[in-house]
């Protein structure tokens, strides 16, 4: 009989049900320590499949295919929210090491349980989330409460980077805004006095170990992370501290085995609230892998191996700057045209991560570079002249 809680040694398969960049940053890190890594993903020009030692190509709720990685695959994990939980059960029923459960991603999955759970959370934490009502039928639209207006209207589901998102100035604008979503359900949120926003990334081992990154300062643009600088420049040492404390609590409340990111509001007032749970690695967690001692993905292999958790100290200063497709196309989307990473690179604080996407589009994720400085001032310097080589906004 296989020990359920023995370590998954080097030379043992991995797998990950998502090709996309965080699959391929989650397979090179696994590859680094002697892993093999079998990636299942419907699309065949996936950035993870092409590195990987096996590929299925094959739909996430494919029995076959859930049952080759099965007999392939010692544990599995996702690097997205929105596989379909099912899959993930399919899997450990199929006697699979599951890192995290289906239960954990679920959460995650619609807005409406996140909510529900993050308000249960705030007892504990006193950090909740925005307020917000739940609209499902019209009746919730004509009741909607005018208070949080002005608001975000979200799809409880498959919204990510701005997408399934909608500002309503007005009450009044809340019926067309919903139809306009084909009237599925949806969170409708209080517009914040938002000062900043941040995120806390947290790992928590098969033994209960939990382990925390500093929490990271972000800047979105257009819904889509644009930097993330660590330390955070604007966050006072006791919210860093209660931010860290509550994701701890909140891993260990649902059970998750992996990384973990929460994404946190802080208000004109000081005050905290969550906005949103990530079951994975996530894109402000970049920087850690040129300024920590073990990067996100690192942790994702030792959680899902069940090895002890790495050092999560952060080694220098660093703000990351995300790549978009936008930069392939100077002012026309016909022809696309590589960027000056040379460029890039005559800055050696400059880290450059390219995701090995073979088809640039405007807003699509392509790439990232860390932007590493004795203080913080120096990193968002070094990642300031990082843009301006590639003619992106500072």
């Amino acid at each position: 009989m296989v020990d359920r809680l023995a370590p998954i040694l080097p030379g043992s398969y991995l797998g990950i049900l998502g090709g996309g960049q965080l699959g391929r940053m989650f397979t090179q890190a696994a590859q680094a320590m002697g892993y093999k890594v079998c990636v299942l993903d419907p699309d065949l020009d996936s950035p993870a499949g092409s590195i990987a030692e096996k590929f299925i190509h094959a739909q996430y709720t494919d029995l076959v295919a859930l049952k080759e990685m099965a007999s392939l695959c010692a544990s599995v994990s996702t690097e997205f929210e929105n596989v379909p939980a099912q899959a993930l059960d399919e899997l450990e029923s199929l006697g699979v090491f599951v890192a995290p459960r289906s239960s954990c991603v679920s959460l995650a999955q619609n807005r409406v349980a996140e909510k529900k759970f993050l308000a249960t959370w705030k007892v504990e934490t006193n950090i909740g989330p925005v307020p917000h009502c739940v609209i499902e039928r019209e009746a919730d639209v004509e009741h909607a409460p005018v208070e949080l207006f002005p608001a975000i209207l979200k799809t409880a589901r498959m919204g990510y980077d701005g997408k399934g998102q909608m500002n309503l100035d007005t009450v009044n604008d809340l019926l067309a805004a919903w139809n306009e979503f084909g009237r599925v359900p949806c969170v409708l949120e209080k517009r914040m006095d938002l000062d900043f926003e941040v995120s806390a990334l947290v790992v928590r081992g098969y033994d209960d170990a939990v382990v925390a990154y500093p929490v990271s300062q972000n800047i979105h643009r257009n819904g889509i992370l644009h930097t993330s600088t660590v330390p955070a420049p604007s966050l006072k040492p006791l919210q860093e501290k209660k931010i860290i404390e509550a994701a701890k609590a909140l891993i260990c409340k649902i059970d998750y085995v992996g990384v973990l990111c929460i994404e946190f509001f802080i208000l004109k007032n000081g005050d905290i609230v969550a906005n949103e749970i990530a079951p994975r690695p996530h894109n402000s967690g970049h920087f850690t892998m040129d300024a920590c001692v073990s990067s996100q993905f690192e942790q994702q292999v030792r959680s899902m191996a069940r090895l002890p958790l790495g050092d999560t100290r952060l080694l220098a200063p660093v703000s990351m700057l995300n790549l978009l497709g936008d930069l392939w196309f100077e002012g026309s989307e016909d022809l696309a045209k590589e960027p000056a990473w040379d460029k890039v690179l005559s800055h050696p604080d400059a880290k450059l991560h390219l995701y090995g996407k073979t088809v640039p589009r405007m807003g699509r994720k392509m790439g990232h570079v860390n932007c590493l400085g004795e203080s913080i001032n120096q990193a968002r310097q070094n990642c300031a002249a990082v843009a301006s080589e590639l003619g992106i906004e500072p």
